[in-house]
């Protein structure tokens, strides 16, 4: 993948980001921050980026321009569709985004309709749910949700090993259900719109979560393998895995603390701690790389699917 293909997919990211036209200031935030957290890892100037499609100084046809092959175009579209639906199912807005978004690239129907039916699924699967292959973790058993939190984390980090846009798009899903969880375990019954507030004040935005998610693979270089390659294909860049690891890791963890406390910590808090533990998680992520690994390996993509969405 050249430099100008990586430019219009990140470019098509970012306006999909910023199609809902009423963003959280927190979200808008957090998206500014993984621009520049990605330009310092890449040594590309995506921050210049973040403030082209900010100030619309970037067209949606000037965006598309450089994606000069079909899957490329079709890789652009999944990845637009999970950005719009990582905070809920898209809006009016997102809606006219997406639609034009196919139309510039050329997208059959046939070649959209599903993807968007996956991904309209999974942003409306109920948080109450079970998380798929893990066991239920006792009221407040300690052991029992620490290992629930690992397991999750594993989960989650596997799924960024694989191609499938679809398996990046089943994160949130699965991290909201663990902090509802954790928040059960003690006591409370929380609903989505609780969740996605605590996982802005900690720090994790939904819809710069995905783009990050996204942005990760870009500079790491793997969807360019993927590209080149055909069938199921496990990455053998473990940036992407590390940060979904960590960041699960965190969340499991710093919700247990904050419904164990009786929901005292105040934002300031949240946020510090949230931000220590993903530094301590990072390190403890290479002592669990195998079995993220082995995980990735053996994941019935489908199957998972199938039970988030049940």
């Amino acid at each position: 993948m050249n430099p100008e293909q990586t430019r219009s997919l990140l470019t098509v990211c970012l306006m999909a980001a910023f199609s809902d036209g009423h963003q959280d200031p927190r979200e808008r935030e957090h998206v500014r921050s993984v621009a520049e957290s990605l330009s310092a890892q890449s040594g590309a100037d995506f921050m210049r980026l973040y403030q082209d499609v900010l100030l619309k100084r970037v067209t949606l046809e000037q965006a598309v321009a450089g994606l000069d092959s079909p899957e490329l175009r079709q890789l652009a579209f999944e990845m637009a569709v999970g950005v719009c639906d990582a905070d809920g199912v898209h809006d009016a807005g997102e809606t006219e985004f997406l639609d034009r978004l196919g139309g510039l690239l050329g997208l059959a129907r046939a070649a959209v309709a599903p993807v968007v039916r996956e991904a309209d699924a999974l942003a409306a699967a109920p948080v109450e749910a079970p998380i798929p292959e893990l066991p239920a973790a006792a009221p407040a058993d300690q052991p029992e949700l620490d290992r629930m939190i690992l397991n999750a984390a594993i989960l989650n980090g596997a799924l960024e090993l694989l191609p499938e846009t679809l398996a990046s798009m089943a994160i949130i899903p699965l991290q909201t259900r663990l902090v509802y969880r954790v928040g059960k375990a003690y006591g409370y019954e929380l609903d989505r719109g609780h969740i996605t507030d605590f996982l802005a004040t900690v720090g994790v935005g939904l819809t710069s979560q995905y783009v990050e998610q996204f942005g990760r693979k870009l500079v790491g270089g793997l969807l360019g393998k993927v590209l080149g390659r055909s069938g199921r294909t496990i990455g053998s860049e473990a940036t992407g895995a590390a940060f979904s690891f960590a960041t699960t890791y965190a969340l499991g963890h710093v919700a247990k603390r904050y419904y164990a406390e009786g929901r005292k910590l105040d934002a300031a808090s949240l946020k510090a701690t949230f931000a220590q533990t993903v530094d301590s998680a990072r390190g403890l992520q290479a002592q669990y790389a195998p079995q993220i690994a082995e995980r990735a390996r053996t994941l019935d993509l489908k199957r998972l699917m199938a039970e988030i969405r049940a």
